[in-house]
């Protein structure tokens, strides 16, 4: 571009602002910048996790042998109830899907059922993660058996009864990072369907806070299955 090419554009044009990068709001870009910075952190974390096992093999338990208690179930059944938590986290996934093309479509009803769905979604898996910390802390009435047959009874992160220290170190951390995020996105998901019942995003003339919320929600349910894999399958 010429001198004289450069001296016709006004400062308002050049600075302005109301420019949509990439064709999106700036809001979505935002939010974009903000989920790849928390995958790079959760990234480290299992990078971490799977350099700790490592170095701790010949210690390390099974997670079969630890993960198999089911509520109102007699006996273990491994990695069941772990599954269950899965499934509920994907389906509340799919509800907000749901409630963002709702948003779309400016249906306001839909919206609404498609995120209290998704809210209770979130609540029961925060609730069956308090269970399951509540019996890898106490362990199961009949302990974890080791492969020489003695029992040993739950872990903490001073002591961990299960092998090696790291395992529940990690586990809390984990899971904890992870369930603080699910937490979040709850009371936020909540915040958003007050301001939809009370018709906020039907002056504004547009559901764009929702589909940016949902995005937050999807990543949440992205970073479970990565730790999912990682901690409890491999």
């Amino acid at each position: 571009m010429s001198h004289s090419a450069t001296e016709q554009i006004s400062s308002k044009q050049a600075w302005g602002g109301g420019a949509a990068p990439y064709n999106i709001s700036w809001g979505k870009m935002m939010m974009w910048f903000f989920l790849v910075s928390d995958a790079l952190t959760f990234s480290a974390l299992l990078i971490y996790y799977g350099a700790t096992r490592n170095a701790n093999s010949q210690h390390w338990p099974d997670p079969d042998g630890v993960f198999n208690h089911f509520p109102g179930v007699e006996g273990h059944i491994p990695l069941l109830f772990v599954s269950l938590m899965t499934f509920i986290l994907i389906m509340s996934s799919v509800t907000m899907v749901l409630a963002v093309d709702a948003g779309h479509r400016g249906d306001k009803k839909r919206v609404i059922l498609w995120m209290v769905l998704t809210i209770v979604g979130g609540c029961m898996f925060l609730g069956s993660q308090a269970w399951e910390w509540t019996h890898f802390i106490t362990g199961t009435p009949h302990g974890y058996q080791q492969p020489d047959g003695s029992h040993i009874y739950g872990a903490t992160m001073i002591e961990n009864e299960y092998g090696a220290k790291a395992f529940a170190n990690l586990f809390f951390t984990i899971t904890g990072f992870h369930g603080s995020h699910v937490f979040s996105g709850v009371l936020i998901n909540v915040i958003s369907l007050i301001m939809v019942i009370r018709g906020v995003f039907e002056r504004r003339g547009h559901y764009e806070w929702i589909e940016k919320i949902g995005l937050y929600w999807h990543f949440v349910d992205l970073v479970w299955v990565f730790v999912f894999t990682f901690y409890y399958l491999i």
